[in-house]
């Protein structure tokens, strides 16, 4: 199983290799988003430090949403998915190397980036750790939940935005948790707290979420 596992990631990496720019959509999205806010709100950096947590969780929640409809729809678009639910190896284990792909490729890079954004809202350097340690934890929570959304979706017309208003509402306990991290670290509270319910929510959907996919998958592929 885990060279089933190991086999799926790498194949979907080397195809967003090769897909470039649908990557670089995310990130140049996630930029430009953290970017117009200060530039929106004005300099006074009390204010920015005050909204600079939820502004650069939103961020990157919509950046991650929108690479979501490119989880599953190639694959089902040109029958390969058909194949993966008839194979002999688990279709959660498919699932999981295949959310792995998609983290890597969509919510890797935002956590790597998010702390160079930070700086243009005048973070201070502990804020700065949470702020990476909170997206580290948060966003592979938004990828295994997200692939619930983008199985149930598969096929239908109008998809994408049927995915955002099924995963949106979900997505919320991580968007207060992560951001609220970064908050009760400015304020001077401490954010272990938030830091564990985000790794507790991280453990929940890893167990769930890829049973939930696979499931989504199967109706999709029948």
């Amino acid at each position: 199983m885990l060279n089933a596992l190991m086999c799926v990631v790498r194949r979907d990496l080397l195809l967003a290799f090769r897909r470039r720019s649908d990557v670089l959509t995310t990130l140049f999205f996630f930029i430009i988003v953290a970017s117009l806010f200060p530039l929106g709100v004005g300099p006074e950096p009390q204010l920015l430090r005050t909204m600079a947590p939820g502004i650069l969780w939103v961020a990157a929640l919509l950046a991650s949403m929108l690479a979501l409809g490119r989880l599953f729809a190639l694959d089902y678009a040109d029958g390969t998915l058909e194949q993966m639910v008839l194979s002999s190896e688990p279709l959660t284990i498919i699932v999981i190397g295949k959310v792995i792909a998609h983290w890597i490729v969509s919510g890797l890079p935002l956590v790597l980036l998010a702390p160079v954004l930070a700086v243009q809202f005048d973070l201070a350097s502990s804020s700065v750790a949470v702020l990476f340690v909170s997206l580290l934890l948060g966003t592979p929570v938004l990828s295994l939940v997200g692939s619930i959304g983008a199985a149930l979706t598969l096929g239908v017309r109008g998809g994408g935005v049927l995915v955002s208003l099924l995963v949106l509402p979900l997505y919320i306990p991580v968007l207060i948790f992560g951001a609220g991290a970064v908050g009760a670290e400015v304020s001077g509270v401490g954010a272990t707290a938030h830091l564990l319910l985000l790794g507790g929510a991280l453990a929940g959907a890893a167990a769930l979420a890829p049973w939930a996919t696979a499931a989504g998958l199967r109706i999709a592929v029948e």
